[in-house]
């Protein structure tokens, strides 16, 4: 007799889930952030389109730790993203003071970029940096990177793309938003 998707879901989560939020807790420091990612690991195995078969608890942990991981780097990646914006409003003329919400936006657009950007192959990435951030020539970018300008060219407008598909949803989001009000 086999067991049902959510029984062996029921399962899983109580045989591993104290043990994922404690190595959390230690790989982060904190265990309200351990209690959230743990969380989230077990909230994305449920909703995968085709649940996993273990054979021990080992392969299970190997797993959890696997989906954790990637969680960690992304709360990493947003918090670098959050104080780069914090030190740069920091940096403004005393005159300068931004809205909560506009500084909310822009954490949100960075977060998206930065997550197209983790997306992309890493050169298109760091071509798409080193070109727009750091306004370095094709040619300064292409020496950078050891390839033709050609090629750093084609990275950009791949990372370009990325950006006006955000775009494109976002756009598309506030006009939903907007119909439903």
């Amino acid at each position: 007799m086999s067991t049902s998707p959510c029984a062996s879901f029921d399962h899983l989560y109580n045989e591993h889930h104290s043990w994922l939020r404690q190595w959390l807790g230690r790989r982060l420091g904190c265990s309200a952030d351990a209690a959230d990612l743990a969380h989230d690991a077990f909230l994305r195995l449920l909703l995968k389109p085709t649940q996993p078969t273990f054979v021990n608890g080992l392969a299970a942990r190997g797993y959890l730790r696997k989906i954790a991981n990637g969680l960690c780097i992304n709360l990493w990646q947003r918090r670098e993203i959050e104080q780069a914006w914090l030190d740069a409003v920091a940096a403004q003329p005393q005159g300068f003071a931004a809205s909560a919400e506009h500084c909310a936006a822009v954490l949100q657009a960075l977060q998206e970029v930065g997550q197209m950007l983790i997306g992309l192959p890493h050169k298109a990435a760091q071509a798409f940096v080193l070109a727009v951030v750091c306004q370095m020539t094709d040619k300064e970018v292409a020496s950078e990177l050891g390839v033709s300008d050609r090629m750093v060219r084609k990275y950009v407008a791949k990372a370009m793309l990325g950006c006006l598909q955000l775009e494109v949803a976002a756009d598309v989001t506030a006009l939903c938003g907007e119909a439903d009000a």
